[in-house]
């Protein structure tokens, strides 16, 4: 029987026998709009084929593209925040925090691992945007700070992959006593001469930027990565004036000096062992 039948009104698909496409199986870029497959966007490291934008992902998967054969030991998995405060506004903090962890695979803002790169061992954290706009809680500084424990004694390298908000303001004090707590850490790193390179991904602001995002032995971000302290629309309207062109870009930041060199995501691994085989093995 065909697919179509002819009535009066036009051509029609009767339901029976439409044909249903699975979800997930395109992917539409948000900068140039093209179309490609799930697969394929996969096989290029969830960057574009067309034009090159790097979307948003998340700690599994630059895991899967950093340890040799996806193979790790993430550590601290069920750390998670409490609500301290018990702070609601127009919800309850301690609801957010279960709708996230229901609507996600992660129980907190990163994840924590470590595992071989390129043969060496390599602590990673790395942020999951999409658990509450991977706002810095109470969870997340102690989980850096516990990875940052580990490097320290198995005296391995250490790496942090940003993409943040800033502070979660549902935490208040708890959330901003992170920033010191993180940095005061990772001075223990620096003391140990152990490398720690802070990966900076779009979009990375607030109170990462003002402690550990800014703080590697080596800065390195992303093409076209967004990367400040308070947005660009915050700025524009503070200084009233009109802002130059690409600023809080990547590529903004590197000609500034705020940034070593900007790093293509299918280079990354590549890229970070031959930095850490340069100054520590």
């Amino acid at each position: 029987m065909g697919w179509f039948k002819r009535k009066n009104q036009g051509i029609f698909t009767e339901s029976k026998d439409k044909k249903d496409v699975p979800e997930g199986l395109w992917h539409k870029c948000s900068q140039c709009k093209q179309l490609s497959t799930q697969e394929d966007h996969k096989k290029h490291y969830w960057v574009c084929s067309f034009c090159d934008h790097h979307s948003r992902i998340n700690s599994v998967q630059y895991f899967s593209i950093l340890f040799d054969n996806n193979e790790y030991v993430e550590i601290n998995r069920k750390l998670k925040s409490l609500d301290p405060l018990s702070f609601q506004d127009t919800k309850k903090y301690i609801d957010r925090l279960s709708e996230a962890e229901r609507n996600t695979i992660f129980k907190e803002a990163i994840n924590t691992a470590y595992g071989k790169i390129n043969n060496q061992m390599i602590g990673v954290a790395a942020m999951n945007f999409e658990f509450i706009g991977g706002s810095i809680s109470s969870a997340v500084g102690e989980k850096i700070c516990r990875i940052i424990k580990l490097c320290i004694k198995k005296k391995m390298p250490l790496i942090i992959i940003s993409k943040s908000g800033g502070a979660r303001m549902m935490e208040a004090a708890f959330s901003l006593m992170q920033l010191a707590k993180t940095s005061s850490y990772l001075s223990l790193l620096s003391k140990e001469k152990i490398p720690y390179i802070s990966f900076l991904t779009d979009p990375t602001f607030g109170g990462a930027t003002a402690s550990f995002s800014m703080l590697g032995d080596i800065n390195i971000a992303e093409p076209n990565a967004l990367i400040g302290f308070a947005g660009p629309r915050v700025v524009k309207e503070t200084i009233g004036k009109d802002l130059p062109e690409g600023f809080q870009r990547s590529e903004f930041l590197l000609e500034k000096g705020f940034l070593d060199f900007i790093v293509h995501r299918k280079n990354l691994k590549a890229k970070v062992s031959n930095f850490v085989n340069m100054v520590y093995y």
